[in-house]
């Protein structure tokens, strides 16, 4: 076997037979006479598949052990191969030691039979960021959630439902914690009725830790040198909760775009309805950076996680991207403290967040240290929203009122705009219009920006920030709570030429001498600075509250909301839905913060 040096972080190693093997528990991947074949015996076999496919508009298949993701390709090539045509398939998979997507490739390129299921799924190959990962396999009409963390963390994290699992970590003897009472349990707990769950091994711990959990057991033939495998199941029958049909979304801005491509990615006929004839998200450019929290815990995972997700999604539009990495300045001390501390959370992805003892050459002009976020990016909102939105319906929306098992959306007179099987309130500063128990405050942002260029604008944030557009500069912003109008003001053009002082005097001083173009709105804030995203009643949910981050959010939010209205497992783990919920501020106490 060739080993590893002391520096390699792999969590594998190669055989002299090319086989990887762990390099922690020093056990193989996959069998050695056919790792695929094994797959399809124990796994796909062991969960009833494809038989189990039949009569599904969604299948939720979970794993204890993503390892180099053999078992999920060939889940995807039978996937794609034998299940009913408008299904999808939702896979929830755990992996605490993530390998490379170059080990990943070298270990199935012994499968050329997987083809395009392998290709895909490295084509999309998940980060190493401690949290969960979503990753989008349109092709498969597939959607892979991948826990990296400890096996009890992650499913006391995920809110899905299992139908199937594949229980596949490394032999019990060598990694017996993987396969305890307590995790079974776990596995119980997160499983839909009716339930499979199928493994290699038959161990007496890992038979009477299935059967305490309420699995029913039954041991098969094995496969190859192995003289038995194990099938389980639970013995309650599968049951069936319809997805809503139709969705209505209320808003025009980045949350409304975001929900419309997530919903119809999960296949419903999505409405979108907008009454503001001014541009939603309107500014030149936008920013995608997550908010930092170096005293970690979910308030800085949730950022970080959905900052990942955005970044994901942006890259994968064409000419979304105006520019990439972003510098976060120190305008002090402490803050120069808290930015390193940053930069060594594993909630980012390696080497992403790193710090700059002085950002003066790529700023060009004098300046302290600064946080390098590599993976930041500056996007064109107009293209984001034309690709995500689709067509507007241009209404405005007075009231909701539950009919039968519908909504009804309603204009000022009371008349009725369209009926929705569900519908999500994204509706930014109209929000109070609609549901005014939620607690929330409205804050008025300025921008400017300026068509003059400025060749090599360096993204920067202090405070404020300074970001380049196809032409030009854009800075800002103001931040007035409780104002509404949405008027320009030359006054607020010079306050945010202040703000721009404190952090890049040198440009404020030529921007300064330039005209100035703007534009204000009006944003959601809450009392926590933590968004709205989930159920306000049957039927009828809620994005809302993203303050000025709502390109870095929107996104996975919006994949959170959507899976709350279909019943599909979210991406979010439970510890961050939780803060979002909406009824946290249903209490005089907390309403008073607002």
């Amino acid at each position: 076997m060739t080993d590893a040096s002391p520096e390699d972080a792999s969590p594998l190693v190669w055989n002299e037979d090319g086989l990887p093997r762990s390099r922690l528990y020093g056990d193989v991947y996959f069998s050695s006479a056919d790792g695929l074949a094994e797959t399809r015996a124990v796994f796909l076999t062991g969960c009833g598949l494809p038989e189990r496919f039949a009569g599904r508009d969604r299948l939720v298949v979970g794993e204890l052990g993503f390892g180099t993701g053999l078992n999920i390709a060939a889940l995807l090539d039978l996937w794609r191969r034998e299940a009913p045509a408008q299904a999808r398939l939702h896979i929830f998979s755990i992996e605490a030691h993530p390998i490379s997507r170059e080990d990943a490739a070298r270990a199935l390129s012994v499968w050329p039979e997987l083809g395009e299921a392998a290709q895909a799924l490295l084509d999309h190959w998940p980060g190493q960021a401690r949290g969960f990962h979503r990753v989008d396999l349109p092709g498969f009409r597939a959607t892979l959630d991948l826990a990296v963390t400890d096996v009890r963390q992650a499913l006391e994290s995920w809110d899905g439902a299992a139908d199937a699992w594949f229980l596949d970590g490394f032999s019990p003897a060598l990694n017996p914690a993987m396969w305890s009472e307590d995790i079974l349990a776990a596995v119980a707990a997160r499983s839909a009725p009716g339930a499979r769950a199928a493994t290699f091994t038959v161990a007496g711990a890992v038979r009477r830790g299935l059967q305490a959990a309420g699995f029913e057991i039954a041991k098969r033939p094995g496969f190859g040198r192995k003289k038995d495998r194990l099938e389980a199941w639970l013995p309650d029958a599968p049951s069936a909760s319809p997805s809503p049909a139709r969705l209505a979304i209320i808003g025009g801005g980045i949350a409304a775009a975001a929900l419309a491509r997530a919903a119809r990615a999960q296949g419903l006929e999505v409405s979108v309805i907008d009454a503001d004839d001014a541009p939603a998200s309107g500014n030149p450019a936008a920013l995608v950076t997550p908010a930092l929290d170096a005293g970690g815990g979910p308030r800085a995972a949730l950022p970080a996680q959905a900052f990942a997700r955005a970044v994901d999604l942006y890259e994968a539009l064409p000419g979304a991207v105006i520019a990439r990495g972003v510098l976060q300045l120190a305008q002090s001390q402490p803050a120069e403290e808290r930015f390193a501390v940053v930069a060594g959370q594993d909630i980012f992805e390696p080497g992403t967040m790193t710090l700059l003892t002085s950002a003066a050459d790529p700023l060009g002009e004098p300046a302290g240290a600064a946080l390098v976020m590599s993976r930041a990016l500056v996007i064109e909102p107009r293209g984001v929203l034309d690709a995500w939105r689709g067509e507007t319906l241009a209404a405005r929306v007075a009231g909701l009122e539950r009919h039968a098992d519908a909504w009804r959306l309603l204009d000022g007179n009371g008349g009725e705009i369209l009926r929705a099987d569900a519908v999500i309130i994204a509706a930014g500063a109209g929000l109070g219009d609609l549901w005014p128990t939620l607690g929330y405050r409205p804050v008025r942002g300025q921008a400017s920006w300026t068509a003059v260029a400025e060749p090599g604008c360096t993204p920067a944030a202090f405070g404020g920030y300074a970001i380049p557009t196809r032409d030009g500069v854009l800075f800002g912003a103001t931040h007035d709570r409780g104002v509404l109008d949405t008027d320009v003001r030359s006054e607020d053009h010079r306050r945010n030429l202040e703000i721009l002082a404190k952090g890049l005097p040198q440009l404020a001083e030529r921007l300064g001498r330039v005209p100035l173009s703007g534009r204000a709105a009006t944003r959601v804030a809450t009392p926590d600075h933590l968004p709205l995203a989930g159920q306000l009643a049957e039927g009828l949910f809620v994005l809302s509250g993203l303050g000025g981050r709502g390109f870095c959010l929107a996104p996975l939010l919006a994949e959170h909301v959507v899976a709350r209205v279909t019943g599909a497992p979210s991406p979010l783990p439970r510890e961050l839905s939780r803060l979002l919920m909406p009824d946290r501020f249903d209490s005089p106490v907390a309403r008073a913060g607002v």
